[in-house]
């Protein structure tokens, strides 16, 4: 049975997560609208946000289908688009070197952008990241992520027109908002301007989806040139935090 503790954590948890996922709902639903209009049926695109959970890659993907294009090169160019997780996963995994194989498995699944920020917004704050908290930070993106996709594929046909209302702009206002929200971290400017800059201009000389990982191999570069080396230290849990 959970202990206390850990239902507190869970709680907490949730309440940062709720907030969240209602803002990536209109993502969801965008996603499901754009799915069936791409042909695919309203089970597939709900299969598609449960098992894939990757809005970004999920828009790739429903691009790519129908097109004459080799499986395979859908695939990878999924992967290219995802390939951002690999850092995620790098970044926490500092943080979370006290969970266990299985909790760590699960977690991962779950790592989505804004998972990721949430995750490491308490980490810098000095807080241990509990496998409870994360949980409840991931189940209501999940839960709605999966049901907004549900909705947009059911009732997205009543819109006339997806890009005529600019729906389409969702997604990079929404991911400019997260690179926005880590703006007081050193080197910053530097990494989004080289990030920025490398990326725009792979995606006019090689195209998309490979202009995000180009983008993103250039902004890490700057950033190992311009930081010092130095050994991460794991910030103490918090008086009171549970490490679970």
């Amino acid at each position: 049975m959970p202990s206390d503790d850990m239902k507190t954590e869970f709680r907490r948890g949730c309440r940062h997560g709720l907030p969240v996922a209602v803002t990536a709902l209109p993502f969801a639903v965008l996603f499901g609208t754009l799915a069936v209009e791409s042909g695919l049926g309203i089970g597939e695109a709900v299969f598609m946000s449960a098992t894939v959970f990757a809005g970004a890659s999920q828009m790739v993907g429903i691009e790519l289908f129908g097109q004459h294009i080799a499986p395979w090169m859908i695939v990878f160019s999924i992967f290219a688009v995802n390939f951002r997780h690999v850092l995620y996963s790098a970044a926490i995994g500092r943080h979370t070197r006290h969970w266990a194989l299985w909790q760590k498995a699960a977690g991962f699944f779950f790592l989505v952008d804004p998972q990721y920020a949430e995750t490491e917004r308490k980490a810098t704050s000095g807080k241990r990241v509990s496998f409870s908290w994360y949980l409840g930070v991931a189940i209501p993106l999940y839960v709605l992520w999966v049901a907004g996709s549900w909705a947009g594929a059911e009732f997205g046909r009543l819109i006339p027109d997806t890009y005529a209302l600019g729906l389409d702009y969702l997604l990079p206002i929404y991911f400019l908002g997260m690179v926005l929200d880590f703006r007081k971290r050193p080197l910053w400017t530097p990494v989004v301007l080289a990030s920025g800059i490398v990326s725009s201009v792979a995606y006019v000389h090689v195209g998309s989806p490979w202009h995000v990982s180009i983008g993103a191999a250039a902004g890490i570069l700057l950033a190992a040139l311009l930081t010092p080396g130095h050994s991460p230290v794991t910030a103490p849990a918090a008086a009171g935090e549970d490490v679970r």
